[in-house]
C-alpha cells in the first residue's frame, strides 16, 4: 500500500513537471516566433491578448464541466490533448487573421489545464499528508529544463516551437490516464452557481489584490522575450533567464506551507506588491542584458506565490461542490483579465514610450497597490487576524 501511494506521488510530480515544460516552450518563445516573423509590437501584444480574453470565457465553462464531470481526469486529459493538436496548426501560416483564429483555439484549451490539474490534484492531497508544494515544485524544475534545452537547442530558428508543445502535451495525455480518479461533485445532480464564490469577503479582496499584481505580470510574460533580445540576449540566454526565474520559486515552494502559517495571507500577498513593483523597477534601469539575470530571481516572490497561496486558500475556503470552479475563477483573473489589460494597454502604450518606460509605469502600479491594500489590510485588523491561515 505504501509502494502504491508512492507511485501515485510520482505520477503527480511527472504531470507537473511535462506540463509544464509545455508551458515553458509556448509562453517563453512564442512571443519571440510572433516577433520573428515580422509583426509590430501592437500587433504581437493583441495576438498574445487573445489568449487571455479567451480565458475569460473558456474559464468559467471548463470549471462548471470540471464539477459536474464524473472524473476530473478525463476533462484535464480534453485540456491536454486539444491544445497539444490545435496548436500545431500554428505554423500552418503567418497571416495575422488566421494566427488570431488558432490562438483562440488554442487557448480555448490551454488556458484550464493549470487551474484543473491544481483542483484535481489539491482534491486528492486534502486526504494525504502530502503537501502541494513539492508537487507544484515538479513543475517548475520542468520548466527551468525545457526553457534552457529548448533555448540552447534552437538558437535563432523558432519552427520546433509548436511540434515540441505537443509531443509534451500528449505525453501529460497519457501520465493523466494513470492518475486516481477525482470525482466532480456536482456530478450526483446537485448544482450549485458560481456566483456563491463572490459572495466570500475575504476570496473577493484576495482577488482584487492578486489582479492588480496579475496585470503587471502580464506585460511581463507578453514583452519581456523581446525587450531582452533588444538589449541583446539571445535565445539561449533567454532559456537561461527562465531558468533562473523557474527555480527561484523553489524557497517558497518548499515552506509554502509554513510561511502562509506564519505571515498569513494578507501579508503574503502584499509582500507580492512590494517586490514586482522592485523588480520592474530593476528592469527599467538596466541596460547589460547579464544584469537582468539576478533580477529574474525576484520572479519568485512573484507569481508563484500568488499561484500557490491562491490555489491552497480557495481549495480550502470554497464549498467542495464549487473546488474546480474556484481554481479556475482564479485562472481567469490570473491569466484571463490581468493579462488582457496587461499586455493590450502595455503593448499600445510601448509602441508610444518604448518597453522599458512600461516597466516603470508597472512598478508604480505595484507601489501603489502595495499602500492601498496596506491600507486596507490594516483598517481591517480582525479580518486579517482571522485569516492567519492556521489551517496550512
Amino acid at each position: 500500500m505504501k509502494g502504491k501511494s508512492s507511485n501515485i506521488y510520482i505520477l503527480f510530480l511527472l504531470l507537473y513537471a511535462v506540463a509544464y515544460m509545455g508551458h515553458a516552450v509556448y509562453t517563453t518563445f512564442f512571443p519571440v516566433y510572433l516577433d520573428n516573423i515580422g509583426l509590430s509590437k501592437t500587433s504581437i501584444a493583441t495576438l498574445l491578448s487573445i489568449g487571455p480574453l479567451v480565458a475569460i470565457l473558456a474559464q468559467p465553462v471548463w470549471g462548471s464541466i470540471g464539477d459536474r464531470s464524473k472524473k476530473k481526469n478525463q476533462v484535464l486529459q480534453l485540456l491536454l490533448f486539444g491544445s497539444g493538436i490545435s496548436v500545431l496548426l500554428l505554423s500552418l501560416s503567418d497571416h495575422y487573421i488566421y494566427l488570431m483564429v488558432i490562438i483562440c483555439l488554442v487557448s480555448f484549451f490551454q488556458t484550464s489545464i493549470y487551474p484543473i490539474s491544481d483542483a484535481l490534484t489539491l482534491e486528492y492531497l486534502s486526504e494525504t499528508n502530502w503537501n502541494f508544494g513539492p508537487i507544484r515544485l515538479a513543475g517548475t524544475v520542468g520548466f527551468a529544463i525545457m526553457s534552457v534545452l529548448f533555448g540552447m537547442l534552437v538558437k535563432e530558428e523558432m519552427t520546433g516551437i509548436f511540434i515540441v508543445y505537443c509531443t509534451v502535451m500528449l505525453l501529460a495525455v497519457l501520465i493523466c490516464f494513470c492518475l486516481p480518479k477525482v470525482k466532480g461533485h456536482q456530478s450526483g445532480g446537485k448544482k450549485v452557481s458560481m456566483w456563491v464564490l463572490f459572495k466570500n469577503r475575504k476570496l473577493v479582496l484576495f482577488l482584487a489584490i492578486s489582479f492588480i499584481v496579475q496585470v503587471t505580470l502580464g506585460y511581463y510574460y507578453a514583452f519581456f522575450p523581446i525587450y531582452y533580445r533588444e538589449m541583446g540576449a539571445d535565445n539561449a540566454l533567454l532559456g537561461w533567464s527562465m531558468v533562473i526565474s523557474a527555480m527561484s520559486e523553489l524557497p517558497f515552494l518548499l515552506f509554502a506551507h509554513k510561511l502562509i502559517k506564519k505571515f498569513g495571507i494578507p501579508i503574503i500577498l502584499l509582500s507580492t506588491a512590494f517586490f514586482a513593483g522592485l523588480r520592474w523597477l530593476l528592469l527599467y534601469f538596466v541596460n547589460n542584458p547579464y544584469m537582468v539575470l539576478p533580477i529574474q530571481m525576484l520572479h519568485g516572490a512573484l507569481f508563484i506565490v500568488l499561484t500557490v497561496t491562491m490555489a491552497m486558500f480557495i481549495n480550502e475556503e470554497v464549498p467542495k461542490e464549487l473546488k474546480a470552479s474556484g481554481q479556475t475563477l482564479y485562472g481567469l483573473i490570473s491569466v484571463g483579465v490581468s493579462r488582457v489589460v496587461g499586455s493590450i494597454i502595455g503593448g499600445v502604450t510601448s509602441d508610444y514610450v518604448g518597453l522599458r518606460d512600461v516597466f516603470f509605469y508597472n512598478s508604480l502600479i505595484a507601489f501603489v497597490a502595495l499602500i492601498i491594500f496596506s491600507f486596507i489590510f490594516a483598517k481591517e485588523m480582525k479580518f486579517a487576524q482571522n485569516i492567519s491561515a492556521e489551517k496550512y
